[in-house]
């Protein structure tokens, strides 16, 4: 455990920012929380024997029958009887494969110190095929689009187009709209990418293809994939965070993992670092609802501060509006297999993530860490394909 970092740790404009650093008091609630009952047992068993106990008793997951979709269509968190058992099997299998093994010589990775403390950082990286957008088409269709000033609709857009008012600069004579429609060329010339998303959100759907287009005034080297692996599904600490960035035409995965829980702080700072650059923008799997809310718990809960506005392009709303009338099921598995025609081996349900941590931390054999980097891993690159096949469909050119 580092001591107290100097003050104020902040990001460049755009990012997420650190708003505070941790407080000594702070760190000693951390610590009373974790290391309370810390005495010659070793530190990630004891973490493992509480959190198995917790686990326990409060299982977030409910195993369903095979084919029960009517047991599956009241929960958002099920594990068919199938998975469960092939998983349970996978962790023996692990644990016994890689007893006695020491952690270095099963992961190839490097320490990240920084102000937070320590954590353990591993990267790979593949070749990503980035489709080529017609940024001026697209820019075309939304200066066409009316409908952005406030009262206009669309009888009253075709009645406008029939007068002479075919574009958003057209309309900026129009006695009655001009004054709404200098707003909107305000935002759309000179406002971020988030304000646009607003606005296009605003007067269609968060989920319209317009919206989805406004990547494409990114450059993909702005674009952030971010998957997180957590212990439960709030108020838990996030045990591995995966991080997409696009380097010279690959993808590069950075994957921060906590070998002990006391790690996580240092891998929440790692992980923000990825979004400091001037135009950052992040790219989620349902990262609204459930990723970005619980980074911002965590942080809460060591005093770090708040995340900043960015734009965030959560691909399962525009997966939802593409395909929710052609797809039995919407989950990243499921999409990557009917849209990308990929099919993971040994792969672990994300909700079963926990226990085969917790069984890490309690007997310290490091193999049930093994699907768990690499689900997190396919996660994020599955996250970069379908956000690309999107956004080729999109704006991509014709």
């Amino acid at each position: 455990m580092v001591g107290v970092p100097e003050p104020a740790i902040s990001f460049c404009r755009g990012g997420f920012a650190l708003l505070s650093p941790p407080t000594a008091e702070c760190l000693n609630d951390r610590r009373h929380f974790y290391i309370q009952t810390m005495s010659v047992t070793h530190a990630p068993a004891r973490f493992g024997a509480l959190w198995q106990q917790r686990m326990d008793t409060m299982r977030e997951y409910e195993v369903v029958r095979d084919g029960n979709v009517f047991g599956a269509g009241f929960s958002n968190n099920v594990v068919f009887s199938s998975e469960y058992e092939q998983a349970q099997h996978q962790l023996d299998v692990l644990v016994e494969k890689y007893r006695n093994v020491p952690f270095e010589n099963v992961f190839s990775g490097t320490e990240i110190f920084n102000e937070c403390g320590v954590c353990f950082s591993l990267k790979s990286r593949q070749p990503l095929k980035i489709p080529s957008l017609d940024i001026d088409r697209f820019r075309s269709e939304i200066l066409n689009d009316l409908t952005l000033v406030h009262g206009i609709g669309p009888r009253t857009q075709s009645r406008l187009v029939s007068k002479g008012f075919r574009t958003l600069p057209d309309l900026v004579q129009h006695p009655k709209f001009r004054s709404y429609t200098h707003e909107v060329l305000k935002c759309l010339y000179g406002g971020n990418t988030a304000d646009i998303m607003d606005l296009i959100g605003c007067r269609h759907a968060k989920s319209h293809p317009s919206v989805l287009g406004t990547a494409g005034l990114h450059e993909p080297e702005d674009y952030v994939f971010l998957d997180i692996e957590t212990l439960g599904l709030f108020s838990r600490p996030v045990i591995l965070f995966g991080v997409g960035t696009i380097e010279n035409g690959y993808l590069t995965v950075h994957q921060y993992l906590l070998r002990d829980i006391d790690e996580e702080q240092a891998a929440l700072m790692a992980t923000l670092g990825h979004v400091s650059g001037d135009h950052p923008a992040l790219v989620t799997f349902n990262g609204k609802s459930f990723d970005v809310p619980y980074l911002s718990d965590r942080l809460a809960y060591y005093g770090m501060g708040a995340l900043t506005r960015i734009p965030h392009f959560d691909v399962l709303h525009f997966s939802r509006k593409r395909w929710k009338d052609q797809l039995p099921s919407l989950r990243l598995t499921a999409l990557e297999t009917e849209i990308l025609g990929i099919c993971r081996d040994d792969d672990i349900p994300g909700q079963m993530v926990p226990e085969f941590y917790e069984t890490y931390l309690r007997t310290g054999n490091c193999g049930p860490l093994v699907p768990i980097i690499e689900h997190n891993k396919q996660d994020v690159v599955s996250l970069a394909l379908l956000f690309f096949h999107l956004l080729g469909e999109t704006c991509g050119c014709r």
